[in-house]
């Protein structure tokens, strides 16, 4: 509980600062956005702008005879122009007026200055309360005593002489242009807590994916720790329980002292080879010491090893034979004592799971990469469930019969773990009932290797003399 409890607190703080960098990032990236609709927009305007009072500008420059005067044509271009001090500005506010009849937008205005900076004349949709002092900059922004902002452009204006006549500023209103982000403010605000909900949520689901493999690799170390502890429960409680009834002995004679002595050596001897494989696994997973590597003999291995349990497979009434396929020496770079570990763990499952009368095949044979070793037999076979698991340290397809063999549930993980330490692959075809093949492909190393091309010779026939005697 306490373990799940801690699992779940994980998940949650991993989420929590996934939510939390996403948004901070979100909320960046709405800022930015925010600032890009906003130039952009801004630049549109400036562009508008700049085309209406050029073409304004470009239209009314040809007219103009008299500095300050106005032709009776700009009258034309512009209908609704007032002239300062005429009744008509007193009536702008109620007019429907346009610029242009190409643009017809009711939000521009144009004002008219004489060359000393003095209103001459507006036109269009003019806020009254816009002040009327003359500034000669090309653009500005101006605010109107409500609060509300204008954008104008400034252009100066010749006669026909090219004399200087004045000045025309043609502005617009920014109201739409501050609704329009307003409202994206309010979409950005709105949109950013709802994205942060569904953020939320995402980052608690891909807590729990991420945190699935360490669960589960935690689960695995605590069922590993419980077998573990299991397997070495067993030989310490039959060792405790024949030393205390030894204890309870007024006396021991020779034979009582043997056996007692004799079924301690057996649980020791079963815990030094428990220890022995769980050290072995450590090695082979951390891979800390680099694995003293030589050339082995696959051909001489399999025949040791099947001349080696000749004696056990006669015992269990089964035929143990070897089957070569391959006509020189088949040769590898490994490390021959765990070679000799793999192929030993299998022809032993093999026997022990074959009934009376079966029959267990070693073969060996290469492909173009590979060395290519198959270990057969008719045994019980393994339910097709269960063949995902059989290289899982301490499992047991059938418990009963494995504890009545001896095994400890790590010898096909000890062989799967030899294998992988020698870039090679294990697989296995079983049906239940009719026996099982486990194939071992283990690569040819061509990496020059002299000092171990001297001593290869020396073990050899070493190895022969020691089979000859």
């Amino acid at each position: 509980m306490n373990q799940n409890k801690l699992f779940q607190q994980t998940r949650l703080r991993l989420a929590l600062w996934y939510a939390l960098v996403m948004a901070l990032i979100l909320s960046l990236c709405g800022f930015g956005i925010y600032r890009a609709i906003s130039h952009a927009h801004w630049m549109t305007l400036d562009r508008e702008l700049e085309s209406v009072a050029g073409t304004l500008h470009d239209t009314i420059e040809l007219k103009l005879q008299k500095p300050g005067q106005l032709e009776p044509v700009i009258q034309q271009l512009l209908p609704n122009i007032c002239v300062v001090g005429k009744s008509c500005i007193q009536e702008q506010s109620i007019s429907k007026r346009h610029i242009l009849s190409a643009i017809n937008q009711s939000n521009y205005y144009v004002r008219f200055f004489d060359n000393s900076g003095s209103l001459i004349a507006i036109a269009g949709t003019y806020p009254d309360e816009l002040p009327i002092i003359f500034n000669k900059e090309l653009w500005q922004t101006l605010k109107d005593s409500k609060g509300n902002f204008y954008h104008q452009i400034s252009f100066v204006l010749h006669t026909q002489e090219n004399l200087d006549w004045g000045y025309i500023q043609v502005g617009r209103s920014l109201a739409d242009f501050k609704s329009y982000l307003v409202a994206v403010k309010l979409t950005l605000a709105v949109g950013l807590p709802i994205v942060m909900g569904l953020v939320g949520f995402a980052s608690w689901w891909l807590a729990g994916l991420a945190m699935q493999p360490i669960y589960r690799s935690y689960k695995q170390v605590q069922q590993f720790t419980a077998d573990a502890a299991h397997e070495l429960r067993t030989p310490l409680a039959a060792t405790q329980a024949t030393v205390e009834s030894a204890l309870m002995m007024s006396q021991l004679d020779e034979t009582e002292a043997r056996d007692i002595l004799q079924t301690l050596h057996r649980q020791n001897q079963r815990l030094t080879t428990l220890v022995t494989d769980l050290l072995l696994l450590t090695r082979l997973d951390r891979q800390s010491v680099p694995m003293q590597r030589e050339i082995c003999c696959l051909d001489d291995i399999v025949n040791d090893l099947i001349e080696e349990f000749a004696a056990l497979a006669i015992a269990a009434d089964i035929t143990l034979t070897s089957s070569t396929w391959v006509s020189n020496p088949l040769n590898i770079v490994g490390n021959e004592d765990q070679l000799y570990r793999l192929f030993s763990n299998l022809i032993v499952n093999a026997i022990q799971y074959t009934p009376s009368g079966g029959k267990v095949t070693v073969s060996v044979d290469r492909s173009d990469h590979y060395a290519v070793i198959q270990v057969q037999d008719t045994g019980i076979g393994i339910p097709q469930p269960e063949l995902t698991r059989i290289f899982d340290r301490f499992y047991r397809v059938n418990s009963d019969r494995s504890r009545s063999t001896g095994g400890s549930g790590l010898g096909l993980a000890i062989a799967q773990a030899i294998v992988l330490a020698h870039h090679g692959s294990i697989d296995v075809q079983s049906q239940f009932g009719k026996g099982s093949t486990f194939t071992i492909n283990l690569p040819f190393d061509v990496r020059p290797l002299d000092s171990v091309r001297s001593i290869y010779p020396f073990k050899m026939l070493y190895r022969r003399l020691h089979q000859q005697q």
